[in-house]
């Protein structure tokens, strides 16, 4: 490498004279008009930051014209905060490029610089600035670490992974090389140490998306979505920035036991918007809203008296439920399971069987149905030995609320539909005849009502 270096000839001429108007560029010596070569080298110190152009790139260093005496040269290792770099990949031929000065004069007279210090100073002012006003900064992943990203600012910046998105990010390599946005949220000079943010940036966009999904969101909506999350209790939507909750009792018209069955992550969904507290910004959703109500099919396709097929799917003391579509169960009261007194239900019938019933009412406004199986023409089902009491024997009849459906249908002679010729219309002697429910019938609809706030498959 070599290097130029001008020297004043008028440097030991004490005779010279600034010629006017020249703004002290030309000298007059002895009559002659010479150039003032000192004139146009700026005076700096090292450590000072200064500017110059690239007049050469080689293998190990760059030269920067900088309007010195000489040549200043950049190693490579001076280019960037990057590893092994190419210095042809960092600066090209007459860019103009900032550099820190290192050493005026090394042991072989060299003006030393350094760009990546130079950057690293105006990095760290502008992080300061930065860190003290909340505004995001903008750098390169030029990094994948142990525990998170390193990001180029001028400075390293450290971006730990858990910060790098509102969600877990199972592959980091996928942001190798992108630019990103993160606030600054820790800062040491003397070591150096700048830790970032991202999720910080994420957060607050997603604050403003949140913020703009709600104005323009209304009760009564229908809108799509993606499931981005499902718990116990029900399963979050992405609504394009701002998650709704489903909860598992507005998944399904039928009874759900985890929202896992019927959903999953990613799938995309139609819901309809329940309620909105824009307080706190939350958003409840419903997504049996935007399916058929196979309650509304019960309404207007079946009146009282009709007889249809069903299937028992739970056995209680007090009856039994059958479903005669799906997501629509009805109850047979235990009176109406035979032409004779039933000590057990399960003397009769058992969950699975298949029996046909007669609709003994409709309640359309608590969803609820009463159904005979004793009254069904034709129709006697056998008797079956009982030999153990089962589990869900036990506990239907405690703490339960109140069910709503007409007493009149488990109450026994003051039935809308006439009275089978046996006597046995309602709970027996127990009954006594009477139109309103004791205290056993009482307790029936309560557990009744437990059973259908459950909804089917309880």
């Amino acid at each position: 490498m070599s290097t130029t270096t001008t020297l004043n000839p008028a440097a030991d001429q004490s005779n010279a004279k600034v010629v006017e108007g020249s703004d002290g560029l030309l000298l007059e010596i002895d009559g002659q008009i010479v150039p003032n070569y000192d004139a146009t080298v700026h005076p700096f110190q090292e450590g000072d930051v200064v500017s110059g152009h690239v007049v050469r790139i080689d293998n190990d260093e760059v030269l920067v014209d900088i309007g010195y005496k000489s040549e200043g040269v950049i190693p490579s290792t001076e280019l960037s905060i990057r590893k092994s770099v190419d210095p042809s990949d960092e600066v090209s031929l007459g860019e103009e490029v900032d550099a820190l000065v290192l050493t005026k004069e090394d042991q072989d007279g060299r003006l030393i610089l350094s760009k990546k210090r130079a950057r690293f100073e105006k990095a760290w002012r502008r992080i300061e600035a930065a860190a003290e006003s909340g505004e995001p900064v903008e750098g390169a992943v030029i990094e994948v670490v142990k525990g998170g990203l390193i990001i180029d600012l001028g400075v390293r910046g450290f971006l730990p992974a858990s910060l790098v998105d509102i969600r877990r990010v199972p592959n980091l390599d996928e942001y190798m090389g992108e630019s990103i946005e993160c606030k600054v949220i820790e800062l040491n000079r003397s070591r150096n140490n700048v830790v970032l943010s991202r999720r910080a940036v994420l957060e607050e966009q997603r604050k403003e998306d949140r913020e703009r999904i709600l104005d323009r969101l209304q009760p009564g909506q229908v809108v799509e979505g993606t499931i981005s999350n499902i718990v116990d209790f029900g399963a979050f939507v992405d609504l394009d920035g701002i998650d709704g909750l489903i909860h598992i009792s507005e998944l399904s018209w039928s009874h759900v036991n985890h929202p896992s069955e019927i959903l999953s992550i990613g799938d995309k969904v139609t819901v309809k918007v329940l309620d909105i507290d824009r307080q706190r910004q939350r958003i409840s959703l419903g997504l049996k809203q935007t399916q058929e109500d196979p309650w509304q099919r019960v309404v207007d396709t079946y009146n009282v008296g009709d007889e249809l097929e069903g299937t028992v799917t739970k056995v209680v003391t007090f009856g039994a439920f059958v479903e005669i579509l799906d997501g629509v169960e009805g109850l047979v009261h235990i009176s109406e399971l035979a032409q004779h007194h039933v000590e057990n239900p399960r003397e009769i019938i058992q969950p699975g069987d298949p029996v046909r019933v007669k609709i003994l009412e409709i309640d359309s406004e608590r969803r609820r149905l009463s159904l005979s199986i004793k009254r069904v023409e034709g129709q006697v089902l056998p008797v079956r030995p009982i030999t153990a009491p089962t589990d869900g024997d036990a506990g239907d009849l405690d703490n339960v609320p109140e069910l709503g459906l007409s007493e009149d249908v488990f109450a026994g002679e003051d039935q809308a539909l006439p009275a089978d010729t046996d006597g046995a219309t309602g709970v027996e002697a127990e009954a006594d005849g009477a139109t309103g429910a004791e205290p056993e019938a009482e307790a029936d609809l309560s557990a009744a009502d437990e059973h259908f706030e459950a909804g089917p498959d309880a």
